[in-house]
């Protein structure tokens, strides 16, 4: 899902990063946030609606929604779309308010 080739515009390789998503070890790429980084992955679930629980994914890309928020290092309600990617984060998927998806 990571465009790699363009006809006008050249990407210059970033440092790998290792981080953590719903326990598994994942990669993405300095400068990425975690939304996009997950979406790179092909992960379109970032969370889920409040009342009728289903499925929010990347939306606003500016951090004023909350279809993004995931817990990252235990602190909820983070959005992942404005946040960026470090060695190490543990993310995973919220239902909300906090709470960890089943």
């Amino acid at each position: 899902m990571r465009i790699t080739e363009h006809p006008i515009l050249t990407f210059e390789q970033k440092a790998k990063l290792q981080f953590v998503f719903d326990g598994n070890k994942v990669y993405g790429y300095e400068g990425d946030t975690i939304a996009s980084a997950l979406h790179a992955m092909g992960v379109k679930k970032l969370s889920h609606s409040i009342h009728l629980k289903r499925p929010r994914g990347f939306y606003c890309a500016i951090g004023n929604c909350a279809s993004c928020n995931m817990i990252v290092d235990e602190k909820p309600n983070v959005r992942t779309c404005v946040t960026l990617l470090k060695e190490g984060m543990v993310v995973k998927t919220q239902l909300n308010k906090g709470e960890l998806y089943d």
